[in-house]
């Protein structure tokens, strides 16, 4: 339920959660303002929350604002490793193939067949990608992974298990290689300590820009 009140004047939703163990403002991109309260917090807690964090809530959502007018602005195409890819809606077409710098997709809504093909692709771009980066490094992974994260664009497991999110294919090709090698230097320091900051700048040495890259525009890396 969507909570626009005389007290904050920023419309939210509130969303009960037994894990929460405390109140907690979301702000996401296309759905807006968000606020997760633990089973036992009453009600009035949300709008107390809301006018409580109301500058950093409209810093955000304008922000927000920001992504959707940078989505907007990509018209009929989705990118794909720094390459804009022209969507071509066919009637009757179930599954999305790419021709040259095209995708035949199913007319209407396409993003369930978009984010398929886009699973698809990221297992063919990363796997080779992460073989050359750990041969390279002298080391090896268990198992990789291709997922949808929330809060996440990748992990590495105690036991070397890569985990990689598909819409890494949205960024350019040149960030989502930062990410692999941020990953592949995570198989010898689990933690992020300046060890392993020293170790991907040995590896990586362009490390921030790309970090900075994605802190700044992966919220816009959806379809």
């Amino acid at each position: 339920m969507v909570h626009p009140t005389i007290a904050t004047d920023i419309p939210y939703t509130v969303r009960r959660s037994a894990r929460a163990r405390r109140v907690r403002v979301n702000v996401h991109t296309h759905t807006g303002v968000e606020v997760v309260l633990p089973t036992r917090v009453p009600e009035r807690a949300a709008a107390t929350a809301v006018r409580e964090l109301r500058p950093w809530i409209e810093r955000r959502l304008g922000e927000a604002q920001e992504v959707r007018a940078r989505i907007a602005a990509r018209g009929g195409a989705v990118p794909y490793l720094g390459t804009p890819l022209q969507l071509v809606p066919q009637a009757g077409r179930t599954r999305v193939h790419r021709t040259g710098e095209r995708l035949l997709v199913p007319a209407g809504d396409a993003r369930p067949a978009l984010e398929r093909f886009y699973r698809r692709s990221a297992r063919a771009e990363i796997a080779p990608r992460l073989d050359r980066a750990t041969a390279l490094a002298g080391s090896s992974y268990s198992a990789l992974d291709i997922r949808a994260q929330r809060t996440r664009w990748a992990s590495c497991s105690a036991g070397g298990r890569m985990s990689f999110n598909w819409r890494l294919l949205l960024a350019p090709e040149r960030v989502l290689e930062y990410v692999i090698w941020h990953e592949v230097c995570h198989l010898e320091v689990l933690d992020h300590s300046p060890r392993f900051w020293a170790l991907v700048e040995r590896r990586w040495p362009d490390y921030r820009a790309d970090r900075a890259w994605l802190q700044r525009h992966g919220a816009t890396l959806v379809l």
